[in-house]
């Protein structure tokens, strides 16, 4: 309740005039002692909360008076936890006893109510509701919690679970409690950060346990057996009490309680807690040492016993503790003021002491909030305390300054589960044959080789076969429980089939589902059972035509280098050897140069051995003739390997090229790839085109219906497989998500799932089931675009080696034979150096251009005398 009702108001006006409230007071006064002030107090006597309430109050103000000789005069009203009565009886306590503060109500639909009458009187309300919303302070300035939220007990509970590994949780609450409204949001926030989901929130109606049976039943029904409870103590007993005649209490159950019902275990009677066996329960924690707690404890025990013998535990709890408190902090309060009203009220803001409850202190008019719980095991028909849980810290066996904390609640020990299993329960049941999980399987499917769902009219059945489906089996047989299912055909886009998850009209989906974020606001996915990735399929075209310098191709360029280098130099030997004997290669130096070059290379396509007078020429020129043979031969072999065999590439390289030309590109129907495409690839999506099979592709590729078809990375590898010939991968590969199988979100089974997917791929399994699917697709004639390689130096080394020895022994044999005077001639000595600077630079090669020279007539008749040879 976030405001005060109107209805409410006006018959808060109403009854007073017509109703006469009961006064159920108590004074400490005695004789003519000191009163310093009246105390109004308002409880639910109808619940043992109360009851403990109304004890400790008294004797807080036993206490005061003890300590200062001063009285206080206490009037403590019922409100039998109705809003309207506490508001009547809050009336009345102002107007008629003058009370100058209020304490409690319990409940935030008593206290909104209680807080407007104290407002507009100025008279303190000090509240236990546990839940006071931010806004109240400045509505209701009067209006003070006395008790400490339990939004931390939320992270308590969190903590709880993610110890245990649970993913899911049911929770239940009371219907038509406010604060429960509050506490839930910190809870699924809680929840959530530990990566734990509520799967279904259950608000149970106050009375009616019909329909508290018909709720249970349903939550039966489901998988989820992990049960966060969040009720009032008497709504919790007759829970606990159907839950056990339904058998819900037993084996796989978890069962977790916040703090209003933990809290009162102890009161519990040994029927009532024997109900309960095996609950894990958080509740606030307090010091319950120290004389001044004894104490307190002892002479609680007495009074509560004598004023409420129909209670089976005469134990005070935190409520009696908080109730001691707001007593005492009001008495110092109104003892230091001497007065209400604004004063006292600041009085009490200002109160800083360590109570029995714990730490008194008032931030922003509320208790400073409790940062440790306890946590408690209920075993036969009692309970044992497990431990603690700090706030930052984690779990520890005790508090005491040697502690050790741990971030699991598996370090205070063995827990006593529902029905008494040594094992931690899963917190969720597997499905039954009478309650099977049931998967959705696609039927529009582009590549029937993935997922492939045939009717059979005459056998009535469905039958469902492909990739996907043999890897989802053979994932199943890697899970250590047996799972029960059965597959159901759906005829639509992947989009919608996911989201029948979301809509509890699948379990499950198995097919060629992308990963895409968007579908996670629907259903959650295993690990991708292919590679992941998204690529442009092309059609090929030649690469080797007309290519205007591919007869320079079959050579590298240093092999080039080589040729015209041992060429040049071959000639320069035949030309020094040759010269004396013929006058063509005398004369000035350009033309000798000339005839230097010419002889180099018409010594390559000639053989003129009657022409040559030397033999040292001849010698030279017949192992030079026989590395040309071999080199031209290898040449015209490797240029003709060139021009027969086809090369073939891409017709697109890249996107861009597709956009710019505005090109039609095309997907698969019912995909994500359409909204990929616009938004992400910025493609007009006037022109993309769907289609339904691989044929399709192919068909409008080929007709060039299409430019490019775009296909995730394992269908892109299939299609391949399948048309081997004029289609190839294009451009970058584009990441998305993989394939995977879809599961609701926090699906107990999603770990377990993955878990066994990847056992099946790192076992070498799954990779044999895409050979196999590939293998079946195919082609028997695939054509192998290997280029054939440019022939380096490398391969005719050893020819080049001879060639070159040679011509330089003839060299080096005439150098030795030739007559000194050469080398006063300048020019020769000049030619020499040239030559002898050019051997010794391996690394330096000339290239020369052939001059073509027309052969003078008197060459041909010119002939050496023999006896002139060297």
């Amino acid at each position: 309740m976030d405001k005060l009702p109107p209805l409410c108001s006006i018959l808060v006006l109403v009854f007073i005039f017509t109703h006469k409230a009961t006064v159920n007071g108590s004074s400490n006064t005695t004789g003519n002692d000191e009163i310093i002030g009246v105390i109004g107090a308002i409880v639910d006597n109808s619940s043992r909360i109360g009851k403990e309430e109304s004890v400790a109050m008294k004797l807080a103000l036993d206490d005061f008076y003890d300590k200062f000789n001063q009285s206080l005069i206490l009037h403590i009203r019922d409100s039998q936890g109705e809003p309207i009565q506490a508001a009547l009886e809050a009336m009345d306590l102002i107007n008629t006893q003058e009370v100058q503060a209020i304490l409690g109500p319990r409940t935030w639909e008593e206290t909104s109510l209680v807080a407007e009458v104290g407002s507009q009187n100025q008279i303190p309300i000090l509240s236990f509701a546990d839940t006071t919303p931010q806004w109240a302070a400045e509505r209701w300035p009067f209006l003070l919690q006395a008790s400490p939220n339990q939004f931390k007990q939320m992270n308590a509970i969190a903590a709880i679970v993610q110890s245990w590994e649970w993913r899911r949780v049911t929770v239940i609450y009371a219907d038509r409690d406010s604060s429960a409204t509050r506490v839930l949001p910190h809870l699924s926030n809680a929840l959530r950060e530990v990566g734990v989901e509520i799967s279904q929130l259950l608000a149970l109606p106050p009375f009616a346990s019909s329909s508290l049976s018909r709720e249970l039943e349903k939550l039966k029904e489901g998988q989820g057996r992990v049960f966060v409870v969040h009720l009032s103590f008497g709504l919790a007993e007759r829970l606990f009490e159907m839950a056990k005649r339904e058998n819900m209490m037993g084996k796989d159950y978890v069962w977790i309680t916040t703090d209003p019902i933990t809290s009162l275990v102890h009161a519990m009677n040994a029927s009532t807690i024997s109900k309960m066996e095996g609950i894990l329960g958080v509740k606030s924690y307090f010091p319950e040492t120290g004389d001044r707690f004894l104490d307190f404890r002892h002479r609680f025990y007495d009074r509560f016993s004598l004023e409420h013998p129909e209670e089976d535990n005469h134990e005070p709890d935190i409520f009696a503790a908080q109730a001691y408190d707001a007593a005492w902090t009001m008495a110092i309060a109104m003892r230091e003021s001497n007065q209400g009203g604004q004063l006292l009220l600041e009085k009490v803001v200002l109160s800083d002491f360590n109570g029995l409850s714990g730490k008194v202190e008032f931030i922003d008019n509320k208790l400073v909030p409790v940062n440790i719980f306890q946590i408690v095991n209920v075993v036969g028909r009692s309970y044992r305390e497990l431990g603690f849980w700090s706030d930052g810290q984690g779990f520890s066996v005790n508090l005491n300054e040697n502690a050790t904390y741990n971030s699991s609640m598996k370090a205070l020990g063995r827990v006593f589960w529902p029905g008494g299993p040594w094992n931690t329960p899963r917190g969720w049941t597997l499905p039954t044959s009478a309650n099977p999980l049931r998967i959705g399987v696609p039927v529009q499917t582009s590549f029937k080789e993935y997922v492939n769902v045939e009717y059979d009219p005459l056998e009535d059945n469905t039958s469902y076969t492909g990739f996907a489906i043999d890897v989802f089996k053979e994932t199943l047989e890697q899970l250590p429980f047996y799972l029960s299912y059965n597959f159901f055909p759906f005829n639509g886009r992947y989009n919608d089939l996911v989201e029948q998850i979301h809509l509890k009209n699948f379990d499950a989906v198995v097919g060629a589902v992308t990963l895409v974020s968007g579908r996670y606001q629907h259903a959650e996915f295993t690990h991708p059972y292919t590679e992941s990735g998204l690529v442009m399929i092309v059609p090929v075209i030649s690469k080797t035509s007309n290519k205007a310098w591919l007869f320079m191709k079959p050579f590298t360029m240093a092999m080039w280098l080589l040729v015209g280098a041992i060429n040049v130099y071959n000639g320069f030997v035949i030309w020094l050897l040759e010269r004396n004997n013929c006058p063509e290669l005398k004369g000035s130096v350009i033309n000798q140069m000339r005839m230097l070059i010419w002889l180099a290379f018409n010594t390559l396509f000639s053989i003129n051995g009657e022409r040559l007078h030397s033999n040292l020429s001849r010698m030279a020129m017949v192992v030079w003739l026989f590395v040309s043979l071999v080199i031209m031969q290898t040449y015209t072999a490797n240029l003709t390997s060139m021009l027969t065999v086809q090369h073939l590439g891409p017709t697109v390289t890249d996107i861009e090229t597709l956009k710019n030309s505005n090109a039609i590109i095309g997907h698969c129907s019912g995909s994500f790839l359409s909204k990929y495409l616009v938004d992400v690839l910025d493609f007009n999506h006037d022109n993309i085109r769907t289609f339904n099979s691989t044929k399709d592709y192919a068909d409008a590729l080929q007709n060039r219906e299409i430019a490019a078809a775009f296909l995730e990375v394992p269908l892109a590898n299939l299609f391949l497989a399948k048309y081997c010939k004029g289609f190839t991968m294009a451009g970058p590969t584009y990441k998305v998500g993989g394939l995977g199988f879809a599961f609701p979100r926090g699906s107990p089974l999603l770990p377990s799932i993955t878990e066994a997917l990847l056992k099946v791929s790192e076992s070498g399994r799954l990779r044999e089931l895409e050979n196999n699917m590939i293998a079946s697709a195919k082609c028997k004639d695939v054509e192998t675009d290997k280029e054939t390689p440019s022939l380096s130096p490398n391969s005719f080394l050893v020819l080049f080696i001879m060639s070159g020895g040679t011509s330089t022994l003839a060299l080096l044999v005439y150098i030795l034979r030739v007559d000194r005077s050469i080398f006063r001639h300048r020019i020769m000595w000049r030619i020499m150096k040239a030559a002898m600077r050019h051997w010794r630079s391996q690394n330096r090669i000339f290239s020369r251009r052939v001059s073509n020279v027309a052969e003078n007539p008197s060459n041909s008749s010119n002939t050496l005398d023999p006896q002139n040879r060297v």
